[in-house]
């Protein structure tokens, strides 16, 4: 069944009277459960189109669809919420808040949407990411692989049934790679979440259901 789907996708930046387009007329379809990888090099529109797909940027034409809902249709406050209950984003840089816990950083999105804490999903979550003993740790304590589990944590806190994750294993070693990969994969199975990750590793994007190759801002293959 699909879940996403993008049409006639395009982005486009000005500078004075240049025009780059970053994403360029893309149209694509995702179905429920599956997990796809998003390669291509560096400045070739993968981000772009992932920030699109999860409504962080507005297209300069076309639609995106998330189970037949044009995201970009929406109010800003409505495709904040819409966010933040559909769709779990992990980012390369881990972007937790400094000053918070490591449990808070995970609890954030929940506390922010003012629903109740399922208290056992989460307990199992901390277990899953082998995180109960760092959880009192501000971010500066905890090592990189962690610091990204934290980051998987707080976008598996709200159950999203899809995951975006922008080269989630960029700053991390071969060996933490494969294990923040594995529990990707773990949840997704587990949940039956769509995910979509970009990724410039070979052997990481091999993992995945489909791998989708972008260059100058199309899908060529």
């Amino acid at each position: 069944m699909e879940v996403i789907r993008a049409v006639n996708l395009s982005k486009i930046y000005k500078t004075g009277s240049i025009e780059v387009k970053a994403v360029n007329n893309i149209n694509l379809s995702v179905n429920k459960g599956e997990f796809v990888a998003v390669t291509g090099r560096s400045g070739s529109g993968k981000s772009t189109l992932l920030h699109m797909l999860g409504g962080v940027d507005k297209p300069s034409s076309g639609k995106v669809f998330i189970d037949g809902i044009d995201i970009h249709a929406l109010s800003d406050n409505d495709l904040s919420i819409f966010r933040r209950r559909r769709i779990g984003f992990i980012f390369q840089f881990f972007n937790l808040v400094p000053v918070l816990t490591a449990e808070e950083n995970i609890m954030l999105p929940v506390l922010l949407d003012g629903r109740k804490v399922d208290q056992v999903y989460t307990q199992s979550l901390f277990s899953a990411l082998d995180l109960n003993d760092k959880l009192g740790f501000l971010p500066s304590r905890l090592s990189g692989g962690e610091q990204q589990r934290v980051a998987i944590g707080r976008a598996l806190i709200t159950k999203p049934s899809i995951i975006l994750s922008d080269e989630p294993t960029g700053n991390l070693d071969t060996v933490t790679s494969k294990e923040i990969v594995d529990l990707l994969k773990i949840s997704a199975r587990k949940f039956n979440q769509t995910t979509i990750m970009i990724t410039h590793d070979p052997n990481i994007a091999a993992q995945a259901d489909r791998i989708i190759v972008i260059e100058d801002g199309r899908i060529i293959r």
